[in-house]
C-alpha cells in the first residue's frame, strides 16, 4: 500500500512537471510567433515602399503645394489626385498597424518619419476636406493619427546619418 502512494506522488509530481514544461513551452512558442509576424510586417512594409507605384505617387504628391485643397486637387490632372489616395493609404496602413502593435512606432517613425510629415503637411487640408465632403469622419483617420504622434516626436530626432556617425559593422 505504501508503494502505491509513492507512485501515485510520483505520477501526481510528473503531471505537474508536465503542465509547467508544456506552459513554458508555449510561452517560449508565443514570443516566438510574435517576433516572427513583426519581422514580417516589417518586411512587407519595406516591400511596400519599394513599390514603384508608390514612389511614383510619392513624388507626385511632393510637387503639391501645402496645405492644397479638395478644389484644387480635383482641378489638376487627376494622377494628383490618384497619387494622394495611394499615399494616404499607405500611411494610412501603417498607422493602423502601429495602433493595433503589428509594426513598432520606432520602426515606422525611422522608415517614414520626416516623409510623412511632409506628405501629411501636402494632404491634411485635402483629407480634412474629404471627410466633410463625404460625411465620413473617418477618411484619412490613421494618416492623421500616425502623423501627430511622429509630429510630437519630431523635435527629439536626429537624422541617422548623424546619430550613428561611429556605427562600425559588426563581425559575424
Amino acid at each position: 500500500m505504501n508503494e502505491l502512494a509513492t507512485y501515485a506522488a510520483l505520477a501526481e509530481i510528473l503531471g505537474g512537471a508536465t503542465i509547467l514544461v508544456g506552459v513554458v513551452f508555449a510561452a517560449v512558442e508565443f514570443n516566438e510567433f510574435r517576433r516572427r509576424r513583426k519581422a514580417q510586417v516589417a518586411a512587407e512594409l519595406f516591400r511596400r515602399f519599394a513599390e514603384p507605384e508608390l514612389g511614383r505617387a510619392i513624388t507626385l504628391v511632393k510637387r503639391l503645394p501645402d496645405g492644397i485643397s479638395l478644389d484644387e486637387l480635383e482641378a489638376m490632372d487627376g494622377e494628383y489626385e490618384e497619387a494622394a489616395q495611394i499615399v494616404g493609404m499607405a500611411f494610412e496602413s501603417m498607422g493602423l498597424l502601429v495602433f493595433r502593435k503589428m509594426a513598432s512606432f520606432q520602426m515606422i517613425q525611422e522608415l517614414t518619419g520626416g516623409l510623412l510629415l511632409t506628405m501629411w503637411r501636402k494632404l491634411e487640408v485635402w483629407i480634412k476636406s474629404t471627410r466633410e465632403l463625404q460625411s465620413n469622419p473617418r477618411f484619412g483617420e490613421w494618416v492623421q493619427w500616425l502623423a501627430e504622434r511622429l509630429a510630437e516626436q519630431e523635435a527629439d530626432m536626429v537624422p541617422a546619418y548623424e546619430a550613428h556617425v561611429d556605427w562600425k559593422q559588426s563581425r559575424g
